[in-house]
């Protein structure tokens, strides 16, 4: 199930939008251009589950998105806690390369959450629109589009990434602070969690 939270860009004093209705968020996500979709979730796929079962299981729906788009690259990409000494360092240094503004002149944006989650953060026409996406979630930011992404300093995800482009990700930061003015995925991540308990 995914969340969606819009503020002005001014700050998070004031809500215009909180939904965690689908059909709600795709008809708010919808002008911005961009791709709101759910698959199916396969129970039978771990967390961490590797490329080829994440290929395998999904392969339908990979084909079909590729039909429509032309991808020319599509990887799986997983971080989940563990108990090797290097993972603290890893998802620091993960965190800390989407965490502030930017753009990405050449290619969309394009994620499927297999397992886990993360909150891409769009900053469009004088808002700010958080997107919290769990497994089954699909989310393709158009190119062009002011966003960050922040998957907690705890990251346990694994998601499809694709690309029209063989470079893969490359942005081009804004050198803007906005994303420090406003809830972070930790935040965001632990009233989302109430909400589902006491519903």
């Amino acid at each position: 199930m995914t969340l969606l939270t819009t503020w002005p860009e001014s700050g998070p004093d004031t809500v215009v939008r909180r939904t965690a209705d689908p059909a709600e968020i795709g008809e708010a996500l919808k002008p911005l251009g961009v791709r709101y979709e759910q698959w199916p979730v396969r129970e039978d796929v771990p967390a961490d589950a590797d490329s080829e079962t994440v290929f395998a299981a999904y392969g339908p729906e990979i084909d079909r998105l590729n039909a429509e788009e032309g991808f020319t690259t599509v990887d799986v990409l997983g971080l989940h806690p563990s108990e090797d000494p290097e993972y603290p360092v890893k998802a620091k240094a993960a965190r800390e390369k989407f965490l502030q503004e930017h753009t990405h002149d050449d290619d969309d944006e394009v994620r499927f959450f297999v397992s886990g989650s993360g909150i891409f953060y769009l900053h469009v026409n004088g808002e700010v629109h958080a997107v919290f996406c769990e497994k089954g979630d699909l989310l393709g930011v158009p190119r062009g589009t002011t966003h960050w992404f922040d998957m907690g300093t705890r990251p346990s995800f694994t998601a499809i990434r694709f690309f029209h482009e063989e470079d893969g990700w490359i942005g081009n930061f804004t050198g803007s602070a906005i994303a420090s003015r406003f809830p972070d995925y930790d935040t965001i991540a632990a009233g989302y969690e109430q909400d589902k308990s006491a519903a």
